[in-house]
């Protein structure tokens, strides 16, 4: 019986048989070689891999280079171009910005009634549908007249986050220096870097006093840090499914997700826009998310343990009724989110903590990296007083490593009541019980820090809910009736 030994580099396959006679072969023939002499050897048929097939088909049609069809999701929407450098938390610069926005009712003559809605990681500026994008949005039963948003009385504003790739500058953007696109040379961003450049965008339009801040899951953490940064700007404040700082678990879980994406073979270290994209570490990375969306009770109620084709034998490819669903939803993400936007985007969900050590800290890592930009360019990059917290520049940072020097429990609750001390808006705060992305624990600390700073207008509501982390988007009943009654109360 021959023996075999078989060495991968790169594409290609060498098998080796008991003669010293070496054969090579590439791809998916390699493959197919090396399962036809298993299959003479054995007593068993080989398994099949029709989900592999599919992939190794969609890799030979990227091949081709084609367009990412992120690029083209979103239409309608409206670009604001700020021209003068952005400085990142993090030290870097982009030399000028722009942010894809949308909105829907009308301004007041005082311009007291808009609302800056907050998106999640993967979301774009279409919350809801209008004249020039007919499309329904993430948010559509939540925005419009009567709803829980009405836009009757609001003038609500949705953006697409720096580090997106819907319209705002992200790594997929072009840059103007070199004429190519960021790819990885785009700079590490923060969500406070995000919520900066929202406030940009409103000083643009004449707006100095919102109405309220509103977000769930990212976007739950954008409005926090809105009303901690701006606290005289924003009127009121809605977290739904978020947090006021990262923690292990949903780190752990962001990793994996980026850990999946980057080793796919295409993914070239963030420069694979003139090649394949990598589509396999994309479909990987969702699926991981994925299963973090939802709840174990209600896949137990949709698909139970209910196979595709029962009267098939099993497979390694999807077989259960929630496999299937994992490959779909993570099929059809595959070319419309850009996979450096996901992990520049999730990497800024990872650091996020409102704590005051660490605001501090990035305010003076921006600030150094604005006056040597000064002395660099012999100009000024500041483009208005939102660009940096006028701050002593030779103030050290808490630690080197990006971690507050808090070591005790309670120590680390100081400092993010310490955070949240201007944060004296009505509030509004949800969680949800089967939510395991951000567990109820998150938002109640988030209630608990601001009522311990002495904020008295602290609504906390938990729900009871079946969907997950995905309620925010789902439950328009219980969600909207609670996110109307807030905005809408007059006695807070």
């Amino acid at each position: 019986m021959p023996s075999f030994t078989t060495l991968r580099r790169g594409f290609a396959v060498y098998s080796r048989n008991s003669h010293g006679i070496a054969t090579r072969w590439f791809g998916a023939s390699a493959a197919t070689a090396l399962r036809m002499t298993a299959a003479r050897q054995s007593a068993n048929p080989p398994m099949e891999f029709p989900c592999i097939d599919k992939l190794e088909t969609r890799q030979r049609g990227l091949m081709a280079g084609p367009e990412p069809t992120y690029e083209k999701v979103v239409t309608g929407y409206e670009v604001y171009h700020h021209k003068m450098p952005f400085v990142c938390d993090h030290g870097g610069i982009l030399p000028q910005l722009d942010i894809a926005y949308e909105t829907w009712g009308h301004l007041n003559h005082e311009k007291s009634n808009a609302i800056l809605l907050h998106t999640g990681l993967s979301a774009s500026s279409h919350a809801r549908s209008h004249a020039r994008n007919n499309n329904p949005g993430w948010w559509e039963k939540f925005i419009g007249p009567g709803l829980a948003i009405d836009t009757d009385k609001y003038f609500v504003i949705c953006t697409n986050v720096i580090g997106g790739c819907y319209g705002s500058t992200g790594p997929g953007s072009v840059d103007p220096a070199t004429g190519q696109r960021y790819a990885t040379t785009f700079p590490l961003l923060t969500i406070n870097d995000m919520v900066r450049a929202q406030f940009h965008l409103l000083d643009n339009m004449g707006i100095q006093h919102l109405h309220a801040s509103v977000g769930a899951s990212m976007g739950g953490m954008q409005s926090v840090c809105a009303a901690a940064l701006y606290p005289s700007r924003v009127g009121r404040l809605v977290s739904i499914s978020a947090c006021a700082r990262s923690h292990p678990y949903s780190i752990a879980l962001r990793f994996a997700q980026r850990q999946a994406l980057m080793a796919d073979p295409n993914f070239n270290r963030g420069f694979y826009y003139d090649g394949v994209m990598p589509h396999l570490g994309m479909k990987l990375a969702r699926s991981i998310a994925t299963v973090t969306y939802r709840s174990g009770p209600e896949w137990e109620q949709r698909f139970g343990r209910r196979r595709w084709a029962p009267d098939q034998p099993p497979a390694l490819c999807p077989d259960f009724l929630i496999e299937t669903y994992l490959d779909h939803q993570s099929e059809s993400f595959c070319l419309q989110y850009d996979a450096n936007s996901l992990l520049y985007v999730s990497k800024a969900m990872d650091m996020f903590d409102i704590s005051r050590s660490v605001t501090r800290r990035l305010d003076t890592q921006r600030n150094r990296a604005i006056v040597e930009h000064q002395n660099e360019k012999d100009t000024s990059v500041t483009g208005g007083t939102n660009m940096s917290v006028c701050m002593n520049i030779n103030e050290q940072p808490e630690s080197t490593t990006g971690q507050s020097r808090m070591e005790t429990g309670v120590e680390i609750e100081d400092d993010l009541v310490a955070g949240v001390s201007d944060v004296m808006q009505p509030t509004l705060v949800l969680g949800v019980q089967s939510d395991i992305l951000f567990p109820v624990k998150q938002q109640k600390e988030i209630a608990d820090i601001l009522r311990r700073a002495g904020n008295t207008k602290v609504t906390y509501y938990e729900l009871d809910a079946l969907y997950g982390h995905d309620t925010f988007l789902i439950d328009f009943v219980t969600v909207g009736a609670a996110i109307k009654g807030h905005l809408e109360n007059s006695t807070i």
